[in-house]
């Protein structure tokens, strides 16, 4: 397939430009470059570097030929959603309804979106939540994010454009941005690697389902299936506590260091952790890197 990740130099997009390269499948990389890096490309793929929100975007997949679309490109800081809700809304909600009618337009087969799970259900009260848990967000990341959905759903009624929504959890692993407030997991590498203490917002009983970017990447790879349509949860089923990562990350790097703790952020809920067994049932697809090991990876990739 002649596939567009959007967000394709950035942390997660990366890896799935990798994935669907070596699977075969010719890549078209549109990124502002706002957080990803150059240096993640993969050589293979055809570079953009333009804003979703560009009416140019349209041309780049008649140029290409593209036939299927993984969007990765967003804003993606939940406390930078609560303290600037329109930038989150333009990015999050305008940049993907207008890369939607640009894919309508090209007669795009297939549009792959990224969403998140652990911001969608707000305050659960199941665990894990499975994808008919109510989508309460309290932050506008997650209210982006359900709207964006909601304008999917609508286009693929209308116009019978084949979409697949993939709820992520917690995802960490190399390549994540460890300069924002984003990616607990690459702020801590970062911290420990300068000697540097971690500090955890609030006092690290918060729970999170932490999944390895390894694991997202088989998810998009089988959210290429035509029969892989609707919405997925893409985790881990398992609630980790901010403190037990953060002791288990410290362990791994050798260093006698000790977390701090500062105050809690607005716009994030106690307890987070979803329920994948619908894309397990249908595809098989399931998580196979434990948090340890993912851990271990992302502290060697920030070492480096």
């Amino acid at each position: 397939m002649n596939i567009l990740v959007t967000g394709g130099a950035g942390f997660i997009g990366s890896h799935i430009v990798n994935g669907y390269i070596d699977e075969g499948h010719s890549v078209t990389v549109i990124d502002n470059l706002s957080s990803g890096e150059k240096r993640f490309l993969n050589p293979s793929a055809n570079f953009y570097e333009m804003d979703i929100l560009d009416p140019k975007v349209s041309d780049v997949l008649k140029k290409e030929k593209i036939n299927a679309i993984n969007h990765h490109a967003a804003q993606i800081s939940v406390s930078d959603s609560v303290a600037n809700p329109l930038f989150d809304a333009n990015s999050n909600i305008i940049g993907t309804l207008q890369l939607i009618q640009s894919a309508v337009s090209s007669n795009i087969e297939k549009f792959v979106f990224a969403s998140t799970g652990g911001a969608m259900y707000g305050e659960q009260v199941n665990f894990p939540a499975s994808e008919e848990h109510p989508c309460q967000p309290l932050s506008p990341y997650g209210i982006s994010k359900l709207c964006a959905e909601n304008y999917l759903r609508f286009f693929n009624e209308q116009y019978g454009m084949s979409t697949t929504i993939l709820r992520y959890s917690n995802v960490f692993g190399p390549h994540q941005n460890p300069h924002g407030e984003a990616g607990v997991v690459a702020i801590f590498c970062q911290k420990l690697v300068k000697d540097e203490k971690p500090v955890i917002c609030g006092d690290g009983k918060q729970t999170r389902d932490f999944i390895s970017v390894r694991d997202v990447v088989q998810a998009n790879l089988i959210a290429l299936d035509p029969a892989c349509t609707g919405t997925y949860n893409v985790g881990t089923g398992e609630e980790t506590s901010v403190n037990t990562m953060t002791e288990c990350l410290i362990g791994i790097s050798g260093k006698k260091i000790s977390a701090i703790h500062d105050s809690p952020r607005r716009g994030e809920q106690r307890r987070s952790v979803i329920d994948y067994k619908k894309f397990h049932n249908s595809f098989g697809w399931k998580p196979k890197v434990s948090l340890e090991q993912g851990l271990i990876e992302t502290y060697d990739f920030f070492k480096q």
